[in-house]
């Protein structure tokens, strides 16, 4: 008999509840966003993050029940994410799992977000009937995490088989986030937030002709696989106030999102050639620099296989570069999907699986770790 596990994610504006049978098969994935709540502050704001995660959490767990079939008594397990996140709002996913496994007598797994994005991965490549080889270099890189792990798997086989999997950072963001990046410069050329898929989709718009300004790659001191978005995002602010000529269309596009007009067809045409130029080298650079530093580690360690995840892992032009530059590689790239590349609960749920089974359970002391590592 299958083993069943809910998955419940809160780590930071989604709040999140899957059931998965044998950390392979998704039965439901339900998530509640909370863009809409932050959208008009810019950025996600944490106390509105935890009043919102208190009031989606209970729905949210009954509805992924209800879309799985089951019962709460029908569960084997529940998997809960510790950290890294947000402390109030981690809180709330951790308080109702553990409720939930008190009064129903379940063990309770505590598990890594970021595992769970690696995790996310695996479930994408299990649907396709796929089997990623270990060991692999995986990048995870979204609005609050870019880093560099070596993932290996805990005995000697290479294939990933449900073990533990093992985990060693290679390189991390010194500043800025890839995604903050993004919503960061989506802000300062007024398309709101969020800011990767917007500037995704006109990076694709811009037309063939030099951009009004290059960015050059990012040199890093002392870990060649480090990366850094801070600078590349305060040389389009010098950009922008080098040339005041953008205020005036800047403005009509923060009208524009301010009478709820923010989708792409409605912003396009209040950008012109030079913006767009702009917004493609700004995506050209962040994509290099996130390919480059994954392929050179890829390559330096000998692994066979790429995994990329997390929010970012979403934008059409990463994922079309290193598909390019793995099978010029001859090595294998993986991704999830774009529903499982953002936030979610199934991938929380499927890392909690192979955990269950080696028998890492959480007592009722499990409290939240905002800065919870990777290893």
């Amino acid at each position: 008999m299958s083993t069943r596990i809910l998955g419940i994610e809160s780590s930071c504006d989604e709040t999140a509840a899957a059931v998965v049978a044998d950390g392979r098969e998704i039965l439901s994935n339900v998530v509640a966003s909370q863009i809409d709540v932050h959208r008009k502050y810019g950025g996600v704001v944490p106390e509105l993050a935890s009043r919102e995660h208190l009031r989606q959490i209970v729905p949210v767990v009954r509805e992924a029940l209800l879309r799985a079939g089951m019962k709460l008594s029908d569960l084997d397990a529940i998997g809960v994410t510790q950290g890294p996140g947000l402390v109030g709002a981690l809180l709330v996913g951790i308080t109702y799992g553990k409720t939930l496994a008190a009064a129903l007598g379940k063990p309770l797994v505590p598990v890594n977000h970021l595992e769970g994005h690696v995790h996310a991965v695996f479930l994408e490549a299990h649907r396709a009937g796929l089997q990623p080889r270990l060991p692999a270099v995986c990048l995870i890189v979204s609005g609050g995490h870019t880093v560099l792990y070596e993932v290996t798997l805990a005995g000697s086989d290479s294939l990933h088989k449900d073990g533990l999997l093992r985990y060693r950072k290679l390189g991390q963001t010194r500043d800025d986030a890839a995604g903050e990046a993004y919503d960061k410069v989506a802000k300062l050329l007024g398309l709101g937030y969020p800011g990767g898929p917007i500037l995704d989709r006109l990076a694709s718009a811009a037309p063939a002709a030099p951009p009004p300004v290059k960015f050059g790659p990012t040199k890093m001191k002392n870990n060649s696989w480090d990366f850094s978005f801070s600078g590349l995002k305060t040389a389009v602010l010098y950009h922008l106030r080098e040339h005041p000529e953008y205020a005036a269309d800047i403005k009509r596009r923060e009208e524009a999102i301010a009478r709820g007009d923010r989708g792409f067809e409605q912003l396009l045409p209040l950008c012109d050639s030079q913006i767009l130029g702009l917004i493609r080298e700004f995506q050209n650079a962040v994509v290099r620099d996130l390919v480059e530093r994954t392929m050179i580690a890829t390559q330096e360690l000998s692994a066979e296989t790429v995994l990329v995840s997390g929010g970012v892992a979403a934008n059409s032009q990463l994922r079309e570069t290193f598909e390019h530059r793995a099978a010029s590689a001859e090595v294998k790239v993986f991704f999830p999907s774009r529903a499982l590349s953002t936030d979610n609960a199934a991938m929380i749920a499927a890392a909690a699986y192979s955990r269950f089974r080696a028998g890492v359970i959480a007592d009722a002391s499990l409290n939240a770790d905002p800065s919870l590592a990777l290893a």
